[in-house]
């Protein structure tokens, strides 16, 4: 199913419409706020795991990230983190930037690395948005493959690729091909390990 979606003002009829595949344990291709991710709801473990075969993954060594609504949301997805870090991600989010955190008890086994450490984004993109706030948690997220830019840029190309291994294929425009930038906030001191579409300066 290719869904075309108003990537400033989403219609809520079509964004109920991907939160039900999604809470039925579907799969989907969606915009962020730099390149088309393909996601689906985390407490739906067979979903991930269809992710995961699709992208020849295991799930616990993959570099799988949450979508959060906002810093409330996101904060109960790890565990406590201190004041500067707070105020990092306060001051980068929402925006290209996915922060490497310690995982707290709600994010679901299958998930969690041997580190015990998440990704977590809050994209600056209306669709996403619209889609974590109906769903009421977080979406997973991870990269899609590709070789071609048109395999991860275009809607259209990305139906023709992954139509019959997902539920469902968003168009919300032509996407971006510069990944987030990762930040790994799991110690004390802040370190970039994937430098991306954010700017980073501390």
């Amino acid at each position: 199913m290719l869904l075309r979606i108003h990537p400033i003002d989403p219609q809520p009829r079509l964004i109920r419409q991907v939160v039900e595949i999604l809470r039925s344990g579907g799969i989907i291709i969606y915009p962020t706020d730099t390149v088309y991710g393909i996601g689906c709801d985390i407490l739906q473990a067979d979903a991930i795991e269809r992710i995961c075969r699709l992208k020849g993954i295991d799930s616990h060594k993959a570099n799988l990230s949450f979508i959060c609504n906002d810093l409330s949301h996101l904060s109960e997805y790890t565990k406590p983190i201190s004041t500067p870090t707070f105020r990092l991600l306060k001051e980068h989010l929402p925006g290209p930037y996915t922060f490497i955190l310690p995982a707290s008890k709600l994010v679901p086994k299958i998930l969690q690395s041997k580190k015990s450490t998440i990704g977590l984004r809050i994209p600056d993109n209306s669709i996403a948005m619209a889609l974590v706030r109906e769903l009421g948690r977080p979406i997973l997220s991870t990269s899609l493959p590709g070789e071609q830019v048109e395999d991860t840029t275009d809607p259209d190309v990305m139906y023709e690729n992954f139509g019959k291994q997902v539920d469902a294929v968003i168009d919300g425009g032509i996407g971006g091909m510069i990944p987030s930038t990762v930040v790994d906030c799991s110690t004390d001191l802040p370190e970039v390990i994937r430098e991306g579409a954010g700017q980073w300066a501390l």
